[in-house]
């Protein structure tokens, strides 16, 4: 169980990857003031954790309804973790902030930032809701599930007080500091996306590996 849960929790810290979001959340909420930033990451984890939460009690039932096998979700997974894994590779935390930061002031005035694209999709987006689907289709439902619901809440947990502390926390760790650890992320979730759609292709031609 405690393997699980420490698996669990390293794919979805790496996915939801809250210290290389940090300068994304201090650009989107440069104008509002501490209290209000505060405000606003309390909402976007708790809107993130309902998200989840969903998707892990509905995800048997989802895969019944359209017909979806573990092994076929757990290649999708892998395929779209490894081009989240190769963008975090790739981009530098300057271009995700100007951006992203952009694109959050234009909708201020008509969107809560807590909501989108804070909640969803930067936390809850579906390389994180396909981690924790993929994950908790083990071959013990139930066990699966539990180690995946304690690690994600363990990753939201850290991401709120990431954020929750975000101005005091930019101030000590530079932009180089922050892209060399969302590189790391990357590599990591680069492995973990090979070998999620390695196992589901096993399940989908046994014997293929071997």
């Amino acid at each position: 169980m405690l393997i699980a849960v420490i698996h669990a929790f390293v794919s979805i810290f790496a996915v939801i990857n809250p210290i290389g979001n940090l300068p994304i959340f201090v650009g989107l909420m440069e104008r509002h003031t501490i209290s209000e930033q505060r405000k606003t990451a309390r909402k976007a984890v708790g809107i993130a954790f309902l998200i989840l939460m969903i998707f892990l009690v509905l995800g048997q039932t989802i895969f019944h309804v359209f017909g979806i096998t573990v092994a076929a979700f757990r290649v999708a997974g892998g395929i779209l973790l490894f081009g989240i894994a190769y963008r975090l590779l790739n981009s530098t935390v300057a271009q995700m902030t100007s951006s992203q930061a952009l694109n959050g002031e234009q909708e201020v005035e008509k969107e809560d930032l807590s909501v989108t694209p804070l909640g969803t999709p930067l936390l809850a987006g579906p390389g994180t809701i396909a981690t924790v689907m993929a994950l908790a289709a083990g071959p013990d439902v139930i066990a699966s599930s539990m180690a995946v619901f304690i690690g994600f809440t363990l990753v939201l947990g850290i991401t709120y007080l990431i954020f929750y502390y975000a101005s005091k926390i930019s101030n000590r760790i530079g932009q180089t500091e922050i892209s060399v650890i969302s590189r790391l992320m990357g590599l990591l979730l680069a492995v973990i996306a090979v070998q999620m759609a390695a196992e589901g292709f096993d399940q989908l031609f046994p014997g293929w590996i071997h």
